[in-house]
């Protein structure tokens, strides 16, 4: 097919066209269970009528302003993550990767105050955090980074769930500032740390004087049985990003901040032509409230652990099978071999899956998805991982 736009993905033989709960339909009128979200986006699934009405009332009055002005839909919104985080105050911008920015922009800030002319960042091995050039450079994936060098200075790299590494390092450079890591790494595979891995990090970070910033942009909005994953380990960090499932696919993203870094970016220091805008803000405030009314942090909780057990079931005995991994919605099942042929295998049998770091399958499904989707979801693609196995 001949295209005008950049081949920058390479994209799947179907084009969706409608959406309903966790369910798409393609040109043809196929549906498609979408155990995927548009990645950890929709999870209230597809054309929710509360995001809906609310995009609507706030085409009819006003769109965009900007931010030289007051937003009140802004300040309602700022009013509501600030107290269901715990944090101070937040930065509006349009995606994961600029909440990711002003994260960074923070530390530098923090460093600079602190007298470090060279300040540093600790990211992990396996993370992911972003396509613009710092992201990438924060990012441990040599694939999005190559072809790009120069990359932005000023990261040390680790690996994660490796707290020594990081008490090494520390002890080695001065001028270390922040610790940035994702509470579960989504695009590294759905790797799971130590249940006390952020508690560690927090303590490591108060000893040290050193801000600690934690990418919830997959994890954030109740995907892991809490509204915010660090909401498990009873900590706060300094510094949250999020972004993704905030406005259901609305493009939205926030950089959350507290304490001593709440108060570092001041004005002219950063800035967003759309961030906070009242469309967004507008869609985002429904998202929320959807979320609190229908419990779906608690939902997450069940209905994770449903799919795993239901694939632990459907999947014993089978030796490529190395480990189901999850946290609330966040769902991997890794593979002893490469794996992304299920992608196209899965889409075949109208499912939609993804395949991450080769060899794990990803699932981060709608929390919306109910029991007989959940079943669909198990029984089809665990028919699908045993002929692929049956190859090996």
């Amino acid at each position: 097919m001949t295209s005008q736009i950049m081949p920058t993905y390479q994209r799947l033989p179907v084009t969706f066209v409608r959406g309903e709960g966790a369910c798409l339909w393609d040109e043809n009128d196929v549906r498609y269970l979408d155990a995927l979200s548009g990645i950890a986006v929709c999870s209230l699934g597809h054309a929710h009528p509360a995001v809906h009405q609310a995009i609507c009332e706030q085409s009819r009055t006003l769109l965009h302003t900007s931010n030289v002005y007051h937003i009140a839909l802004q300040e309602q919104l700022a009013s509501q993550l600030t107290a269901k985080s715990g944090m101070d105050n937040v930065f509006f911008c349009n995606s994961g990767a600029e909440a990711n920015e002003a994260a960074i922009k923070v530390a530098r800030k923090y460093g600079h105050s602190l007298g470090i002319s060279n300040p540093a960042i600790i990211v992990m091995e396996k993370s992911f955090h972003g396509r613009t050039l710092a992201t990438l450079s924060a990012t441990g994936n040599a694939k999005v980074q190559q072809g790009f060098a120069p990359l932005v200075e000023g990261f040390i790299r680790v690996p994660y769930n490796d707290v020594d590494a990081i008490k090494q390092q520390l002890d080695e450079h001065k001028n270390i500032v922040a610790i940035l890591v994702e509470p579960v790494q989504g695009e590294g595979g759905v790797n799971i740390p130590a249940a006390d891995y952020l508690n560690q990090l927090r303590e490591l970070c108060d000893q040290h004087n050193l801000l600690l910033m934690l990418d919830e942009i997959q994890t954030g909005m109740c995907r892991t049985g809490k509204f915010l994953a660090y909401q498990h380990n009873g900590i706060l960090p300094d510094v949250c990003s999020m972004a993704k499932a905030l406005g259901n696919g609305v493009p939205i993203g926030a950089c959350l901040a507290s304490g001593k870094a709440a108060q570092l970016l001041t004005a002219g220091a950063h800035g967003s032509t759309f961030g906070g805008n009242l469309l967004a803000c507008r869609a985002a405030l429904a998202v929320l409230a959807t979320a609190e009314q229908e419990n779906l942090a608690a939902q997450a909780t069940e209905k994770g652990l449903a799919i795993a057990s239901g694939f632990a079931k459907q999947l014993q005995g089978n030796p490529h099978v190395m480990e189901i991994r999850h946290l609330g919605l966040m769902i991997g099942i890794e593979l002893t071999a490469p794996c992304a042929e299920l992608v196209s295998a899965a889409l075949a049998k109208q499912l939609l899956i993804n395949v991450t770091n080769d060899k794990t399958i990803r699932l981060l499904p709608p929390l919306i998805i109910d029991d007989q989707q959940i079943n669909q979801l198990v029984t089809t693609l665990s028919a699908l991982i045993h002929a692929f196995t049956d190859q090996l």
